[in-house]
């Protein structure tokens, strides 16, 4: 959501454009709110909620995150749209770019999850007709992440406009939330929730931040209720409001402030705002013992791939 604003404010999209959110859906709705209080760029319209996902209209330029969406894919075939801008939607952006430069016939599939045959031949159906974008020129990628030099050649080989961005509309915004007082802030995450890896692993660590200094902690939008909860109760840890994208709370952070994640897009993310303040953001190291069954080693070499920067911080 705030990357499509950031594609405005960037030209992609066009004079003007219609920011529709998904209905019931909290972080979302957090986050519209948050971007009421913030000066919009001139032609986006933040517009009401729909249960729907709208359906574009012949020639029109259509900006989505998800592109391994079932229904996004669908609407790809139905559809007809101009453009496709394709904007950040966590580290499966960067497993689109691998997909749409390998092997034509790929079918676009998340990392993990089992799909069917019905739902295989909708991904490689979606994948041809994006390849197909790409070389009539009608496709785009947004993104903060970093793109190895090999994989954007191979990209742009493709035909598709690749394009990067620092957050320029957010970092004009003044900023209008307090930093936490906390010296150090975690970032929640979903691992746990999804099952890659093992919960109490993952609470004993935030058990010894806890017991060394006080830790600011800004839950992941998925994290389970229950799990919050267990956070909460671990002694120096205070949990803030979750919901809201920690690009838009934590840029206020001081230089004598620190962000502590596992693998997450945030991390590159935070490092883009917060460079030029002196906040330094780590990455946390998963150590092997962490990980469930349910970790495959591709994937956690995807998910660790661009969270490293110059330095990380080892589990125990």
């Amino acid at each position: 959501m705030l990357c499509a604003v950031e594609a405005h404010h960037a030209g992609l999209l066009g004079a003007h454009s219609h920011l529709v959110p998904r209905a019931k859906l909290r972080p979302l709705a957090v986050t519209g709110r948050e971007l009421g209080r913030l000066t919009l760029p001139r032609g986006l319209e933040l517009t009401s909620a729909r249960p729907d996902m709208p359906r574009p209209r012949r020639g029109e330029t259509w900006a989505v995150g998800d592109a391994f969406s079932g229904k996004v894919q669908f609407r790809w075939l139905t559809a007809l749209p101009g453009r496709i801008v394709i904007v950040d939607d966590g580290l499966a952006t960067i497993r689109l770019l691998e997909l749409l430069t390998g092997r034509v016939g790929t079918p676009l599939l998340r990392a993990r999850g089992k799909a069917g045959r019905l739902r295989t031949v909708l991904a490689t159906a979606a994948g041809l007709r994006l390849r197909a974008a790409a070389r009539s020129g009608r496709l785009s990628i947004f993104t903060a992440l970093p793109v190895p030099p090999d994989l954007a050649k191979a990209v742009r080989a493709r035909g598709a406009e690749l394009v990067t961005h620092d957050f320029a509309w957010l970092r004009s915004q003044p900023l209008r939330r307090p930093r936490p007082e906390e010296r150090t802030v975690v970032l929640g995450t979903s691992l746990v929730r999804n099952g890659l890896i093992h919960r109490d692993r993952y609470f004993t660590w935030l058990a010894g931040l806890g017991s060394t200094e006080p830790v600011a902690y800004f839950p992941h939008r998925r994290e389970d209720p229950g799990d919050l909860a267990r956070v909460g109760e671990q002694p120096g840890i205070t949990v803030y409001d979750g919901g809201i994208p920690a690009e838009m709370t934590l840029r206020g952070l001081a230089a004598e402030q620190r962000v502590l994640s596992l693998p997450s897009t945030a991390v590159t993310s935070l490092r883009v705002l917060l460079s030029a303040r002196g906040v330094a953001v780590e990455t946390v190291d998963v150590p092997d013992e962490w990980w469930t069954a349910e970790a495959a080693p591709s994937l956690r070499s995807h998910l660790s791939r661009f969270a490293h920067h110059d330095t990380g911080v080892t589990g125990p």
